[in-house]
């Protein structure tokens, strides 16, 4: 590869793979490194930290005082930091809270339960994020990626192709400014907490695992090093990149992994998830329960059933047969009524095809539980907003 070969490429964590039939990221045309976000307090390390306090003239006690307000208090609003120097408060919110994500627009659904924004980011980029509440528990559905190079046919933010990795940054922005909604009471049912956080957005995680990484530790410490949000309610998804999912496992956090499978054999996933060209679905599977026997955290299997395609008698059965294989309660399925993209093929199956799937996958064993599509009513599918947008612009 060439020198302007590398410059072409944007960062990214998925592996070629072999010369032939090996997967390689589906990129966006405009997918040419754009530049790197502004660096952000929470991209940092601590000593980071120190010497940009320092920098300003200032002791470095101060950086507990900015994690503070940014952690505790969810704000990079240095006007109300009223414990830190008037002199020193712009230039210090100019250092480490430039503005990373700027909203475009929302959508409501859900009698006001759920909010889908569309972020604009630095360059341009446009990614989405969906705060949903629920009646025990208010979960974050994030993006880390500006677009996807995973190619999924039926996917709205596949049809996009990959643009660039999101920073840490970018990352945390969208779980402070849930937060903050949240606080202040801005989603139907009154003030109340942020609990869970799904990375099930635009991108794939393991795609830009360093910063994906990164931002979860920051959530999951408790304030002022984080925002308090308990690993065990963290859920990182991925199509099958089995080094992610390995490398995940010896990380020794307790957050739930959740594979997209959609398809039970080869053949079919080879169609559904172009990734299964480059990892088949034993070795996602074998990754998978792995992980599994580590965390002793049942793992999520994704599955949107497609009408007609992977939604019938035999798929479930064949699925039943697969996860079984491995001899124990290691998974809890989630069939997905697939949120069709305007236009597209790929349409959800018919209600009596979603029964008799989930029923077969019960007699088998298997604990699986028809996943609740918020957003119906609404560009739900990630990816749609944005694509529309981008259409629009």
């Amino acid at each position: 590869m060439s020198a302007a070969d590398l410059v072409e490429q944007p960062e990214t964590g998925i592996t070629p793979g072999v010369e032939k039939g090996g997967f390689r990221d589906v990129l966006a045309p405009d997918h040419a490194r754009r530049g790197k976000p502004p660096l952000h307090f929470v991209d940092m390390s601590h000593a980071e930290r120190i010497t940009s306090v320092q920098a300003l003239g200032l002791p470095k006690f101060r950086v507990q005082q900015l994690a503070n307000h940014y952690f505790n208090h969810l704000s990079t609003d240095s006007r109300t930091y009223s414990d830190f120097p008037a002199a020193k408060r712009e230039e210090a919110a100019q250092q480490f809270f430039p503005n990373l994500i700027t909203e475009v627009t929302r959508q409501v659904a859900d009698n006001g339960t759920t909010i889908k924004t569309l972020w604009e980011l630095f360059d341009g980029s446009r990614i989405e994020s969906v705060l949903m509440r629920y009646t025990k528990r208010t979960t974050l559905c994030i993006s880390s990626q500006v677009g996807c190079g995973m190619g999924c046919p039926f996917c709205a933010t596949g049809q996009l192709g990959l643009t660039r990795n999101m920073s840490t940054g970018e990352i945390l922005e969208q779980v402070r400014a849930a937060a903050v909604m949240m606080r202040d009471g801005q989603v139907a049912g009154g003030p109340g907490r942020l609990s869970n956080v799904v990375f099930m957005g635009m991108g794939e995680p393991m795609g830009n695992y360093k910063s994906v990484l990164a931002a979860v530790r920051q959530m999951s410490e408790l304030p002022p090093a984080g925002f308090g949000i308990s690993a065990r309610s963290i859920t990182i998804s991925t199509v099958g990149v089995v080094p992610g999912i390995r490398k995940l496992t010896q990380e020794g956090l307790p957050v739930r992994l959740a594979v997209s499978l959609h398809a039970p054999s080869d053949k079919l996933r080879d169609e559904l998830v172009p990734m299964n060209r480059r990892f088949n679905t034993t070795q996602v599977l074998d990754a998978a329960h792995d992980y599994y026997l580590s965390s002793k955290r049942r793992v999520s299997i994704e599955y949107a059933l497609m009408r007609g395609i992977n939604d019938q008698a035999e798929h479930a059965q064949l699925l039943a047969k697969r996860l079984n294989h491995y001899g124990d309660n290691w998974v809890h399925v989630n069939p997905i009524p697939l949120n069709p993209i305007e236009g597209s093929r790929w349409t959800a199956s018919k209600p009596e095809d979603e029964q008799q799937f989930l029923e077969i996958l019960h007699r088998a064993g298997i604990t699986a539980t028809l996943r609740d599509t918020r957003g119906s009513d609404i560009d739900g599918a990630c990816g749609q907003l944005a694509a529309k947008m981008t259409k629009q612009a």
